[in-house]
Parts: structure tokens; sequence; C-alpha cells
């Protein structure tokens, strides 16, 4: 049963996320567009994912989910939305259930309602629950995962054979969903190693092994398929995330900020590192203060769990970059429970966790209210283009415009330069989209201007642009 509060909560946090649901879809959630409607679900698995960088299972769900509810921007990213109420709920069931009784100031309740409340009004966590992606359905399965996993080395009595096959499943399909998810799975099993859990970590362990292995030939065709094209696209790590200082700084930064950016840069710097180092203080003040041995021990591996697949993923970077802050977000309930257990149910504690709650609404109101901060433009930009006038673009990154514009005629631009010489005719007029050219490290105004074309006019919307360009 939900108490009132709680309720009040979850129904605060679902509003705020309806807020702007349907702004433009943007590269990534226009291959999510792209999968459900283009393919059945074998070909999910038999043709698109041999090509992609992530597992099927999410694409699979979303299939059946828009064959349900249709494929419209609010039923893409409705999903998303629902995992992370699901997820906030989780989150206060895990930090109650370790503080059922009032202990030297803590009371569960209290500390599942802020820790909630960290994680519904996170404005990162809002930002990624209104999108059509697989970070919110990772981030529910990896925190039921961990619901099962403290369960099993904390109580003595529960049905240890059946709290080991759920986090068993439950951990395999987040890594079915989203591979980055072994940096919190590979930790979650060396915690029931050093627990002396042995039978639960051979049952859990089995499971997700036998799993793997279901999914390892589409696993090392993606493995093969992102080797050639890290060689083929000349600026694709520095867009996966390369391990570097600013790339590792971003992540507690982006955790406690948000998605927002501004200019000029040393200002939002300043105000968002601010705002860090007080919500990380926060968090590592109540992970350390001295309490009951049990909510102690609870607090020590919760810590565990949020650094050591920072640690992993950092190691992980030298070989293959991926050191972004979103595919971290799975750690962010983990923060969201040491905060609630960090809280007392004094006032000066009280008026801490308000201060945070305040500033977190804030940040995400700002970003949703305001189109600057919002996702690309696809939509307007889409709704300017004239049919009969042929765009050229980079042809892989145009699911979100084919999403809107289905009936436009979108042609490769670095097949400029392998088709055409100066002699032959062209089409008089074409738009050109850039978008990803520099990632691609393709020069496609000379190659247009080799070919007799000029330009005439840039038009710009919110993250994007696209170029007229007429033959002389």
């Amino acid at each position: 049963m939900i108490n009132k509060k709680l309720f009040i909560i979850l129904t605060v946090a679902f509003i705020l996320r309806i807020i702007s649901i349907n702004q433009s879809l943007w590269l990534d959630e226009g291959t999510t567009s792209k999968v459900v409607l283009n393919y059945r679900f074998t070909q999910i698995i038999s043709g698109f994912s041999l090509s992609d960088f992530h597992p099927p299972l999410y694409y699979l769900f979303m299939k059946l989910w828009t064959n349900i509810v249709g494929y419209s921007e609010v039923a893409l990213r409705l999903p998303s939305i629902l995992f992370s109420l699901l997820t906030g709920y989780l989150v206060y069931k895990i930090a109650k259930l370790f503080t059922l009784n009032k202990v030297e100031g803590l009371n569960g309740y209290i500390a599942g309602i802020w820790a909630a409340v960290f994680f519904l009004f996170n404005p990162l966590i809002v930002y990624y629950s209104q999108e059509a992606r697989m970070y919110m359905m990772t981030t529910f399965l990896l925190t039921c995962g961990l619901f099962y996993l403290l369960k099993t080395i904390t109580n003595s009595r529960i049905n240890e054979l059946k709290c080991s096959i759920i986090f068993g499943v439950l951990v395999f399909l987040s890594f079915a969903t989203f591979y980055g998810s072994i940096f919190l799975i590979i930790p979650m099993f060396l915690l029931l190693l050093y627990k002396r859990k042995y039978k639960s970590f051979l049952i859990s362990f089995s499971i997700f092994t036998f799993s793997f292995l279901i999914l390892l030939p589409i696993f090392i065709q993606q493995l093969s398929h992102s080797r050639e094209s890290l060689l083929a696209v000349a600026n694709w790590t520095s867009v996966l995330g390369t391990a570097n200082l600013k790339n590792l700084l971003m992540i507690p930064l982006k955790f406690a900020f948000g998605r927002i950016s501004f200019y000029p840069k040393w200002l939002y710097y300043a105000m968002a590192g601010i705002w860090t180092v007080f919500i990380w203080i926060i968090i590592f003040i109540g992970a350390i203060k001295k309490q009951k041995e049990n909510i102690l021990l609870i607090k020590y591996y919760l810590l565990y769990l949020l650094i050591v697949p920072l640690i992993l993923g950092l190691i992980f970077s030298y070989v293959t970059p991926l050191l972004q802050y979103f595919r971290f977000i799975y750690l962010i309930p983990i923060m969201s429970i040491l905060f609630g257990l960090g809280i007392s149910d004094k006032p000066k504690s009280n008026r801490v966790g308000w201060i945070l709650a305040t500033g977190f609404i804030v940040l995400s109101l700002i970003y949703l209210l305001l189109p600057q901060f919002h996702r690309e433009n696809w939509k307007s930009l889409a709704a300017t283009l004239k049919n009969r006038i042929p765009v050229y673009m980079i042809k892989s990154s145009s699911d979100a415009l084919v999403y809107y514009r289905p009936d436009i005629k979108i042609k490769e631009i670095r097949n400029l330069i392998i088709r055409y010489d100066r002699s032959e005719l062209l089409e008089r007029k074409i738009y050109v989209i850039p978008y990803t050219a520099d990632i691609y490290d393709f020069d496609y105004q000379t190659q247009l201007l080799a070919l007799n074309y000029r330009l005439q006019k840039k038009h710009s919307f919110h993250g994007l642009m696209y170029e007229s360009w007429v033959k002389q």
C-alpha cells in the first residue's frame, strides 16, 4: 500500500515528466522509432541488432509496446516515464527496508521519502525519463536487482533460492537491455562472494552465464561491427567518451546538476560545481555518519556499489571508449538511497533535504520550460523542408528526420564525391544537413563548391541547421 506522502511525490513526479513530453525526437530516439516501425520481432534480432551497438531487449519491448499504444512521441517516451516512477518507488522501499524502526535519529519512513525525492526530482533522471531509449529500463531492472541483492546479504530468514533466481534473472535482463550495466553487475556478484553467500552466487551467476551464452552470437557480431565503426568513423571515439579527466568529472557534475548547460562556460562550471560539491558532501557525510552497525554496513556496501562501477568504466574506456555520464545513470538510485539513509528526522537535516529538493525541481523546470534546453528540434526543421527538393546528409543520421518526414527524399552526402564529376548535371537546388558530418570528417562544402554549387542560405533550429545550395 502506497502511503499518502509517497503517492503525492509520485503524482508530482509524473506531472513534471509530462511537461514538454511532445518535444522533438532526437537522433537516437529516431533510431528507436525506426526499429519499431520497420522491423518485425525476429528481424530486430536477426537483422537490426547485428549492426547496432546495443542488445535487443529494449527494442523488443518497445515493439510490443508500440504495437499496442502507437508510435507518437508520447507513446515512445511513456515507458521511460513509467520505469522511472517504478524505480522511485523501489528506491523508497530499499531505503525503508533496513530502517523499519526509529534507530539513533533515523526513521525508515523519512529515509525512504527523502531517497525517493532525491531520485524522482533529480534533473538528470527527469531528462532521461523523457527519452525513448533504454537507460530508464536498465535503471529499473538494476534497482530491482539491488533490492534482492541487499535482501540476500542482510536477511538470513528470506527464501535464498527464490531471491537468488530473481536476482540472476534481473541482472541478465538489465545486461540484455544495456551492455554498460555490466559495470554494476560485476561488483554485485563480488559482494555476494565477499558476504560468503556462495549458494546465491552460484545460482544467480549460473542463470546470468547461461543466458549470456544465448546472447553471445549477437554480442560477438556487434563487437566486430563496433570495431569497424571506430576505424571507419574518424571522430567516433570522442563522441563515445574517451578516458580523460573531463569525462570522469562530468559524471558527478551531471548527476547533481542535470543536462542543462549555458554560456559563459566559467559561470556554468562555477554554479554547477558549487551545487555538485554540496550534493556529494551531503551524501558522503551521511554515508559515514555513525549509526547502528547494520545501517552502517549497508551504507558501506552502497558506497562500494557506487564507486566501483565508475572505476571499472574508466579502466574499460582505455580499451573501448564509453565514459559518458548517461551510461551510468543506473547509479543514481544508489546515490538516492545513500542520501535517504544519511537524513535524520532532526529539523536541520530536513532543511538540507528541502534545499536539495527545491534545487532539483528548479533545475528540472529550467530544462522542461525553456526550449533552448530541449533536444534537437528535428520536428521544426522537418516542417520547413519542401518535399520536391532532395536532402543530402549522412544517411545513417537521418532517422529522426525520416520519423517526421517519410516523404522526403534523402541522399547520402558522401556519395557526391563518388558518383559525380564537374560535367554532370545535378539537381539545381538541394538541401544539405551537415549534422554529424564533422564526426565522419567529411568536408561537404569543398565537394559542393567543386561541383559548382553556391551556398544560398542557412536555416537554424535548436541544435540543428540545414543549408540551401544552388547550382550555378
